[in-house]
């Protein structure tokens, strides 16, 4: 039979066929892909998943709890997702299975597997071996929540085309504290949330929908976070009444199947705000007992509660100077009161005074941290937490790291970092924050003349404190993508791998985001791998370099360029600048005495002009426009060529991601398009304001 086509037909043909040709071949639009993240577990190919024919058919389970039950939950769905096959339920060890559980558990089921002695809490053991006379996958850890961990490894191994043949791999957590803060407040607001409404609170009281929330927690628990603070440190004293307690109770509900251990931030008044005493004195009996109370009412209802955050006696909150205490006597009521339990209280080392005289040139607010905190070391319970900020000042775009890490010997120490930028580009502006961790973790604060860097200090490998560790403030919101853009979500996948092994190297990290989130195509993850090593620099090049701070407007939105609201004001972020030079004074000799607070051989790389890196010039000294850097460059030469550079390479974003197109999926392709464009024209304004 032939067949005839009119003109028309012809037409349409060629259109569709046009249309197929210049269209990018993918999947059905996942209307969640931004929701999981990078718990995508995209379908592998024919090939790559050729690698995994030998992974067994089945699983089995021994032990029984929700976290263990989320366990055998995610590895059947990443398996059936990235894989195409169902894994089977077994009741036993019967032939080639992946077994799960924990050492205590499998002890006598799996007489002959020898367990490693060296897992710690929260650590995992994946290991192939031949159990009932049958080659079996071990997913084993301490405990519960470590099985989980395991189960997230393997999955992000396999998503990730990595070889499992023959692992043996044991992994234990660098410290025991990895929390996230949320600055959520009880209306729905995210203070410095970027990222929309708050997903746990509306209208004064919890979300009657928690899915978000329980989503979150998933999230969490696959990089190793073991605790969520869910509301603002200035936190609202109504946090701790008995009513919005039984509503806290079902946010821990819906975290404890993903082995994430629910806080609260509380002020310290509400002994006399809510609790009907004329006193929240710390040293006070009737105080303590309060205090005793509440706690006990918390731990009936939620019995895995994590503890409690406290900002006082900072920025207005109320602390122990009204009674004439210290940190440490406010520290230690509370501790007192949870220490039964378990749990422990974070103390923010973020304390100093917003109402200093900008015109005594010896006034120095990154001084205010230890000069606060040192003097009390050794006097901190040893369920009690000082929370130290990784800089002196704010989550600058580059700030020295606190003196204070080096300070505390006798006390436990907790590092805070701002994964939601709110001095690096709100996220608005790419900026991915894990290589400035990596240089603030990896600094060598030389106590004692010893090598100690920070990220033992804080993790209790020195000086053997009792608990230690990392929090990061997250800030993530209902929006689709969580933080606003789904390129910042880098950050919080990358805080939370630090956590848990700070020895990473940025490389890797965004490597293996960069695979879950977007798939391996090479072009793909070098591009995006590129933007994101790059980013940090760039935007410190056309902000603040050289240590002047991001040169925001502190006094406002903290985002547009506003160097002169650092200056005249007492919120001690200035940088000192006139029509003849810039910067601060912080040496021993001359400025506010602010160096002498680190270690010998710390001091002696920042006193010394020429010593000091010219990256943190603008932090400890104050020179003429004139000064020479080490590069030659005079100090206003290289503010003026910076900003053009930075603005030019913002403006190469665009191109770099233009080379994506096709690759990545259209909606997120044009969104992040969008997002680069819109830094392109900000840079450009930063660069003619400064």
């Amino acid at each position: 039979m032939r067949y005839r086509f009119c003109s028309s037909t012809v037409l349409l043909l060629v259109a569709l066929i046009s249309f197929l040709l210049s269209t990018p071949l993918f999947a059905q639009a996942d209307p969640t892909i931004e929701t999981v993240a990078w718990l995508r577990y995209l379908p592998l190919d024919s090939k790559a998943a050729m690698n995994y024919e030998k992974l067994p058919r089945a699983s089995v389970l021994f032990g029984k709890s929700p976290v263990l039950d989320s366990a055998r939950q995610e590895l059947a769905i990443g398996v059936e997702k990235m894989l195409g096959r169902t894994l089977k339920s077994s009741g036993g060890i019967k032939g080639s299975v992946i077994v799960l559980g924990t050492a205590r558990d499998l002890h006598d089921v799996a007489p002959s597997l020898r367990l490693a002695s060296s897992l710690e809490a929260d650590g995992y053991w994946l290991t192939t071996t031949e159990l009932g006379h049958a080659e079996c996958l071990v997913i084993t850890a301490a405990n519960d929540r470590g099985v989980l961990y395991g189960v997230f490894a393997l999955l992000s191994k396999i998503a990730r085309g990595e070889s499992i043949i023959g692992i043996n791999e044991v992994q234990n957590p660098y410290a025991p504290i990895r929390w996230v803060n949320q600055w959520d407040n009880l209306d729905g607001r995210i203070e410095r949330g970027y990222g929309g409404p708050s997903i746990l609170f509306a209208d004064g009281k919890v979300r009657a929908d928690l899915t978000r929330a329980g989503e979150y927690a998933r999230l969490l628990a696959s990089i190793g976070i073991n605790g969520c603070t869910i509301n603002n440190v200035n936190a609202a004293p109504g946090v701790l009444e008995d009513d919005f307690i039984a509503q806290a109770k079902r946010v821990a509900d819906v975290f404890r199947p993903w082995g994430v251990q629910m806080s609260m931030s509380v002020d310290l008044s509400s002994p006399k705000l809510i609790g009907g005493l004329d006193t929240f004195d710390p040293v006070d009996p009737r105080v303590a007992e309060w205090w005793r109370k509440k706690v006990d009412g918390i731990y009936r209802q939620i019995p895995d509660f994590g503890g409690f955050v406290v900002k006082a006696d900072s920025e207005g909150r109320s602390g122990p100077s009204a009674y004439g205490r210290t940190h440490a006597d406010a520290a230690n009521v509370i501790a007192r009161a949870l220490k039964p339990h378990g749990g422990v209280v974070f103390y923010r080392a973020f304390v100093y005074n917003h109402h200093l005289d900008w015109r005594d040139p010896k006034n120095d607010r990154a001084k205010a941290a230890y000069d606060n905190f040192y003097p009390l070391d050794g006097k901190f319970d040893d369920n009690a937490v000082v929370q130290i900020k990784n800089g002196p000042i704010d989550f600058q775009v580059r700030e020295p790291v606190s003196p204070l890490f080096g300070g505390l010997r006798r006390t436990n120490e907790a590092i805070e970092l701002q994964i939601t930028q709110e001095y690096t580009g709100q996220q608005k502006h790419l900026c991915f924050l894990v290589p400035m961790w990596k240089e603030v973790l990896d600094f060598d604060m030389r106590v004692d003349g010893g090598s100690t860097p920070v990220k033992d200090l804080v993790s209790g490998r020195v000086f053997h404190r009792r608990v230690g560790g990392f929090v990061g403030v997250a800030n993530v919101g209902l929006d689709a993508n969580w933080m606003g853009s789904p390129l910042a979500l880098a950050n919080l996948y990358g805080f939370g791998r630090l956590a848990w092994n700070p020895g990473l190297s940025s490389k890797t990290i965004i490597d293996e985001w960069t695979r879950l989130t977007f798939g391996s195509d090479p072009l793909v993850v070098r591009t995006i791998a590129n933007l994101q090593l790059s980013s940090w620099q760039v935007y410190e090049s056309y902000t603040g370099p050289l240590g002047a701070g991001t040169l925001t407007n502190i006094v406002g939105n903290h985002y547009d360029p506003g160097p002169a609201s650092s200056e005249g004001n007492g919120w001690g972020q200035w940088h000192r600048a006139d029509h003849q030079g810039i910067g601060m004074d912080r040496t021993m000799a001359t400025g506010t005495g602010y160096i002498g607070q680190y270690p010998t051989e710390v001091q002696k790389i920042y006193e010394s002009l020429v010593a000091c890196p010219d990256n943190l010039l603008l932090f400890f000294h104050h020179v003429p426009y004139t000064y020479a850097l080490h590069s030659g460059k005079t100090v206003i030469q290289h503010v003026y060529d910076s900003h053009y550079e930075g603005a030019e390479r913002a403006h190469d974003f665009v191109a770099e991601w233009k080379t994506l197109e096709g690759r990545v999926d259209p909606e997120r392709y044009r969104d992040i398009l969008a997002r680069f464009e819109f830094q392109a024209g900000e840079a450009v304004k930063w660069r003619d304001a400064i």
